[in-house]
């Protein structure tokens, strides 16, 4: 089945195999860069982790250098990992680590325990913000740019609550989405996909790349029950860093809304609705008033392109929809019966709790 790494609740078809690394949760290709770009939060370490980031390193001085901004995070369904983003405490982690949790206790490397307050969640792309009752710590450095497929990948968190475990791979793929998860998630689109061994616990850990640097946090693994063998996904460290400095600038993080809820074309849909060639997205309902309504499209469209992106299945819309901001205009081209239009879509922000 697959999972968050913990222990969700069950999900509809493939989903239902893909586990959110957090344990005893209850929820359910590009270029090589010439040089790498690096962040931190204000506040943070100038160390950015450790001696050694950003030069080449072993996989010893990997975990040696990362390891103390790695952190564990306690709540009352069970525990997850976290990432130290500022020197002041604050900690970045996914939002379905701390979910339904205000106060949460926050363990370091060093072995010194905090409390922590849960500062502010984004359920869209699944990251959260942790202010942790500590300073002078030493902050992760993350890295935007994406991976090359093949590069080394080293995974470090609190696998099953074994705090400080790191695990070593490549990257195995880049904008990955796990299919049929549009039904019950937003977040699980745009992923990197690793072979470093991800298990319930390491959610909201570090996955890191052969200078040290934070490349993606650890998100969820498709376990060997279902015939995988280390299939494992991170959220990008350019989408994590977005998200967190939206999130400490006002407590929100700001996303386009086309207003549309998808759907994959199952076969009885395709029979119902005449479809010889089962591809894109079907719109299952349109809230009164957003924006695919006010552009005229109706429940039992199909969606088949937005902008130059081809739409192939509901998680390529929803991926598709992070590269625009509210307010952008769009060409969706639908498909009603045998005939296909472009229609402009104006998109706004999404509304809370959509």
């Amino acid at each position: 089945m697959t999972r968050r790494t913990g222990t969700p609740a069950p999900l509809p078809a493939l989903l239902c195999a893909l586990l959110l690394a957090v344990t005893g949760c209850t929820d359910g290709g590009g270029d090589a860069p010439d040089a790498p770009t690096q962040t931190q939060g204000e506040g943070a370490d100038s160390s950015g982790g450790g001696p050694g980031v950003g030069q080449d390193l072993g996989i010893p001085d990997i975990v040696a250098a990362v390891q103390p901004s790695v952190v564990t995070i306690f709540t009352e369904e069970g525990l997850g990992s976290g990432v130290i983003y500022t020197g002041d405490g604050l900690i970045l982690t996914n939002e379905h680590v701390v979910r339904g949790n205000e106060e949460v206790e926050v363990a370091f490397a060093d072995g010194q325990r905090v409390s922590g307050t849960v500062d502010a969640t984004d359920p869209v792309t699944d990251l959260a913000l942790v202010q942790a009752d500590r300073s002078d710590l030493p902050a992760a450095t993350f890295r935007e740019e994406l991976p090359r497929i093949g590069e080394l990948a080293v995974v470090i968190g609190s696998p099953l609550g074994f705090a400080n475990t790191a695990t070593s791979g490549i990257v195995s793929g880049l904008h990955r989405e796990i299919p049929g998860s549009a039904a019950t998630s937003q977040s699980l689109v745009d992923l990197i996909q690793t072979d470093a061994a991800i298990s319930p616990g390491n959610s909201g850990g570090a996955v890191v790349n052969g200078q040290g640097e934070i490349m993606g946090i650890s998100e969820a693994y498709i376990p060997p029950s279902q015939g995988a063998v280390a299939l494992g996904f991170a959220i990008p460290a350019a989408v994590a860093t977005e998200v967190a400095e939206e999130l400490r600038e006002d407590g929100t993080a700001d996303h386009a809304f086309m207003g549309v809820v998808p759907g994959p074309i199952t076969p009885q849909i395709a029979q119902q609705l005449n479809l010889e060639d089962a591809t894109g997205a079907v719109v299952l309902s349109v809230p009164q008033g957003g924006p695919a309504d006010d552009a005229g499209i109706r429940p039992g469209d199909i969606i088949t392109r937005i902008g130059d992106e081809e739409i192939a299945t509901a998680e390529d819309l929803l991926s598709t929809l992070r590269q625009y901001d509210p307010g952008d205009t769009v060409p969706v081209e639908v498909q009603r019966g045998s005939e296909t239009q472009t229609v402009d879509v104006t998109l706004a922000d999404r509304p809370p709790g959509s």
